[in-house]
């Protein structure tokens, strides 16, 4: 038996450590270094490869007439000049579902790894589920691997979520039930095995946690495992062009569990977001190799699956309220309507809260300090609460404004204007600037039904409104808080 060498791995950073510290020598986190175990030999070879210990043509273990065995290292491909590296662009493959095929860039890279991660039910088998059956009724072969399920349980699964998917132009309901390969089962091995015999276009593994190495002293789920079972996951991905596509669990912290070098193995980090007791779903590009990290996908969680949500999570038939304002928001290359919404309550002087969700927390922060200095609203003792309605995460400075509307309008129990949307970014010293792409954001909320746009003052005169759409320029939060009116009788 090969010895086994110790190491340290950061799971913040990944970096690699002979010993531990309390603090990573690399990054600078506390108490995050774990001891994995690996082979003694494979370790000596990298160092020494490092090192520039290499063998080339009866060198350091190198054999003899063989100019590519490096460092006892066979079969290591020779760096060719830039000029002879193929332009030639991989067809994707899509996944037939848009909304998914918007978040990954265009669908699937052929030979990619794709790492998708989220709350336990929300949503993620599903979703992966429905790709897979899409891809297979189009002729591709297709494998899924479930480590936490039978096969038996996830056709129960399929059959229930796939009995009223539409199948796309080209697809047929027998050639998706000949190409689609199931499989429940936790060695690598004999996962990675299957694989090279079905040969499938796409591979999903749910999930890495469970999926384990025979020859790694150590429990499922642990450092080492995750570690060497990615790695293997992502040669093979390589080595084939199958494109692998590997889920993972998240912490209660919103982070995919295990070290943070499984983010840095693969090519495409897709977060999945949302609340699992509301319907709307949203799939997030943490990181894509080949892909926008801007993009997002819309789901909503229906007895038949996920279906797609093309127009987003604003219906155009808010009923007027104080503290809800409609903004327009860009999220990559598309503009959706989102709905923000606030709830001021009488608090304690000195220890009022402010909460939000789907909003960043500093902002709303920032903008209750403007609210109190330049437009004369006393908020100290308000607990304030604020969110965006659908599951939206609002990070952009165009959305200032309607955090800032939403907030005095709860305050003072006062209504947005009928058919009204607010865009603007708000200055600490209660200026309201310019935003970028503000023709798209108003044809979308005219499209929506909207019919007043509060924007910045300095962009009313360079700035064509929509057809039936009329525009309300305000130069500062205080005149922005005097559009505001009171409430019908």
């Amino acid at each position: 038996m090969a010895k086994r060498a110790r190491r340290f791995l950061c799971k913040e950073c990944g970096g690699v450590h002979l010993k531990w510290s309390g603090k990573c020598p690399d990054c600078g986190a506390w108490d995050t270094l774990e001891e994995f175990i690996t082979d003694a030999a494979t370790v000596a070879a990298l160092e020494g490869a490092a090192a520039g210990d290499v063998g080339v043509g009866g060198g350091a273990g190198g054999g003899a007439g063989d100019p590519w065995t490096v460092g006892g290292l066979a079969g290591i491909t020779p760096a060719v000049p830039l000029s002879e590296v193929s332009t030639q662009e991989l067809a994707r493959e899509t996944t037939g579902i848009g909304e998914l095929d918007r978040a990954l860039g265009g669908g699937f890279v052929p030979g990619s790894a794709v790492l998708v991660g989220g709350d336990p039910g929300i949503g993620k088998s599903t979703l992966l589920l429905q790709a897979v059956s899409t891809v297979a009724s189009r002729g591709r072969r297709a494998l899924y691997v479930s480590s936490e399920e039978s096969a038996q349980q996830v056709k129960l699964r399929a059959e229930r979520i796939l009995a009223d998917a539409s199948l796309g132009s080209g697809a047929s309901l027998a050639a998706r039930d000949a190409n689609l390969f199931l499989l429940s089962d936790t060695n690598l091995a004999r996962i990675l095995e299957q694989a090279r015999r079905t040969m499938p276009a796409v591979m999903v593994v749910d999930s890495i946690q469970l999926v384990h190495r025979a020859d790694v002293e150590a429990v499922p789920g642990s450092v080492s495992q995750l570690r060497r079972s990615c790695l293997d996951l992502v040669q093979f991905a390589k080595a084939t062009g199958t494109v692998v596509v590997i889920v993972g669990h998240v912490t209660k912290d919103g982070d995919l569990a295990g070290p943070r070098m499984l983010e840095h193995m693969v090519d495409c980090v897709l977060g999945f977001e949302g609340d699992r007791h509301h319907a709307y779903r949203v799939v997030r590009a943490v990181k894509n190799r080949f892909g926008s990290t801007h993009e997002i996908g819309l789901f909503e969680m229906t007895s038949a699956g996920l279906a797609e949500v093309i127009e987003g999570s604003f219906d155009g038939a808010t009923e007027l309220r104080p503290g809800v304002v409609v903004v327009p928001t860009l999220a990559g290359s598309r503009c959706l309507l989102a709905e923000v919404q606030a709830l001021a309550a009488t608090g304690i002087l000195g220890s009022a809260k402010r909460k939000s969700s789907g909003i960043d927390s500093g902002r709303l922060a920032m903008m209750i300090a403007v609210l109190e200095k330049h437009a004369g609203l006393r908020l100290g003792d308000q607990d304030i609460f604020a969110s965006a309605g659908g599951g939206l995460r609002l990070n952009e400075p165009a959305t200032d404004l309607a955090i800032g509307l939403a907030v005095a309008g709860a305050f003072l129990g006062r209504l947005m204007p009928a058919a009204s949307t607010a865009i603007g970014e708000v200055a600490l010293s209660g200026e309201v600037r310019p935003v970028r792409t503000i023709e798209v954001r108003l044809a979308e909320a005219a499209r929506r039904g909207c019919k007043l746009a509060i924007i910045p003052k300095r962009m009313l005169q360079s700035t064509k409104p929509p057809k039936g759409m009329r525009l309300h320029g305000v130069a500062t939060i205080y005149d922005a808080v005097q559009v505001l009116e009171s409430p019908p009788k």
